[in-house]
């Protein structure tokens, strides 16, 4: 399970668009703000990607890029994009192996995949993690918080 303080592991994912991206592209660059979810179009997760939509340029303006990954396949990643005007990219964890090399927990009851955001500095070490399945907003305020105290 990775933990604060950990290095961001590396791995590459397809992304809405099935453009394959690599992580460690962005380490150097930019602040990472990666939140897992469970399933795409459904209302806690919508909440949370039109949260972080509505906070992009504040995150954009703090030096982050905000990446969203759950097990849906790229085209379904594509239409939940376009039917919210999601500015970042959605990563496609068909396999849920990042889920699982994250060690990313199952809910309560283990039927739905958890609700994590981290955050990674332009390092590449973990400086954030958040776990909420219940609060999906939530994830904006606290990944904000843990950005502005780096």
């Amino acid at each position: 399970m990775i933990q604060i303080g950990d290095k961001l592991p590396a791995f590459t994912l397809n992304n809405q668009d099935g453009t394959p991206v690599d992580i460690t592209q962005f380490i150097g660059e930019r602040i990472l703000v990666l939140y897992f979810y469970p399933k795409n179009d459904t209302p806690g997760c919508t909440k949370e990607a039109c949260s972080f939509r509505d906070q992009y340029t504040v995150f954009q303006d703090l030096g982050c890029e905000v990446i969203g990954i759950s097990s849906d396949k790229p085209a379904a990643h594509k239409a939940f994009a376009m039917k919210y005007k999601l500015p970042f990219p959605l990563l496609a964890d068909e396999k849920k192996e990042v889920r699982t090399l994250f060690g990313v927990p199952t809910n309560l009851f283990g039927l739905l995949p958890g609700r994590v955001t981290y955050i990674i500095d332009k390092s590449g070490i973990v400086r954030g993690i958040f776990n909420s399945q219940l609060n999906a907003t939530q994830h904006i305020e606290e990944a904000l918080k843990v950005v502005r105290g780096m």
